[in-house]
């Protein structure tokens, strides 16, 4: 790009527990890099410290008047909430759905690829059967938060968890997902259990089927979540775009993640395709206590996670860039964290991303 006047993009740092800000750290100083070889653009990075220790001492996740403030960025970036202090219940809803259906994000888009110079515990595979992109509807579904409990504490205790499959819900998401498809000549499965959610998978299933008929030149599949799952291990190539439900594609996209590398590679982008509200990034390890402040995270997902920031902010040739130089270091095998079998730091393994970046930059 090359405007004359840079344009400059503010961006909300959650950082949140565990390792969410040894990796957040790293996402931030990958981005100053991209920023100064980027002459179009400027950033400013503003943190919150909304966290569990937060809640410890405020009783909530975020002020009330949080989404007000993050409403003025441009883009949101998160790093990873869980806190055994604090149940996992509150602390996920208080603040990372909060932000994804108070910002209508109805788009969490996961890329799920092997890269060139990471493992599979697929024998036999290859990058290019590994490449697949999932859109998981990301506001309502089995995560709507509907629901009671009744007679709590008594034998006859009821919990009562209410699935939210609307028209218009789940029409926007299948339809993202087949404009994505179309654009990137790739097949769309859509995933359901329509077989035995008489409502929510039968609404869905035709839903998908109406909308395929706007969309002839996308090759289309429905398949059923089990079966869906059985193929991703034992027919991973099949897969290009794939559109799912909320429950459905954040379980599967763990999966997915085990098949490329484990949680380390694993990239998220929650979307307001209408820019109505800022986006979220995130990688979605979660915070892993067990490692926290050992500095041995594997920073890959979350320097991904920037790379599909910078995507979303106009500057898609960054995020390819991005996975481009992660790519590299991994062929190298000079720098790896401890779960990529190597010995190096958060730090050096971000150092080794951008490296890479400076000199393919002073190439052009």
């Amino acid at each position: 790009m090359s405007d004359v006047h840079p344009r400059k993009f503010r961006i909300a740092l959650l950082p949140g527990d565990g390792i969410g800000p040894e990796v957040t750290d790293e996402a931030g100083r990958l981005l100053e890099a991209v920023a100064v070889f980027e002459p179009s653009m400027t950033l400013e990075m503003v943190s919150f410290p909304w966290n569990s220790d937060y809640y410890l001492e405020f009783g909530s996740m975020m002020p009330v008047n949080g989404l007000e403030i993050l409403r003025e960025f441009d883009a949101i970036y998160l790093g990873a909430v869980g806190n055994e202090r604090v149940p996992d219940h509150i602390a996920l809803r208080q603040l990372i759905f909060a932000i994804r259906q108070g910002f209508d994000q109805y788009v969490n888009l996961r890329p799920v690829k092997l890269l060139h110079g990471g493992s599979t515990p697929l024998a036999g595979r290859e990058p290019k059967d590994l490449d697949m992109i999932f859109v998981r509807e990301n506001s309502e579904g089995e995560y709507s938060g509907v629901g009671e409990t009744l007679f709590p504490g008594t034998p006859e205790e009821v919990a009562l968890q209410t699935s939210v499959f609307s028209r218009k819900g789940v029409e926007r998401v299948i339809r993202y997902a087949f404009e994505l498809a179309r654009s990137s000549d790739k097949s769309l499965h859509s995933i359901s259990k329509g077989n035995a959610l008489n409502f929510s998978g039968v609404l869905w299933d035709r839903i998908f089927t109406e909308i395929c008929d706007e969309y002839p030149d996308v090759h289309t599949e429905s398949l059923l979540v089990d079966a869906a799952a059985l193929h991703l291990i034992l027919h991973p190539d099949r897969f290009g775009v794939v559109v799912a439900s909320n429950l459905f594609g954040d379980i599967l996209t763990d999966l997915g993640a085990a098949l490329v590398g484990g949680l380390g590679f694993a990239a998220s982008a929650n979307l307001n395709p209408t820019k109505q509200f800022p986006s979220m990034f995130e990688p979605v390890h979660g915070s892993a206590p067990d490692i926290a402040g050992k500095k041995i995270a594997n920073p890959c997902a979350a320097l991904w996670a920037a790379g599909m920031l910078l995507g979303y902010l106009g500057y898609p040739e960054w995020e390819s860039e991005i996975v481009g130089a992660i790519e590299t270091v991994l062929v190298a095998g000079n720098v790896r964290t401890p779960d990529l079998g190597g010995k190096s730091s958060t730090t050096e393994m971000t150092d080794a991303v951008v490296a890479v970046l400076k000199m393919n930059r002073a190439g052009h």
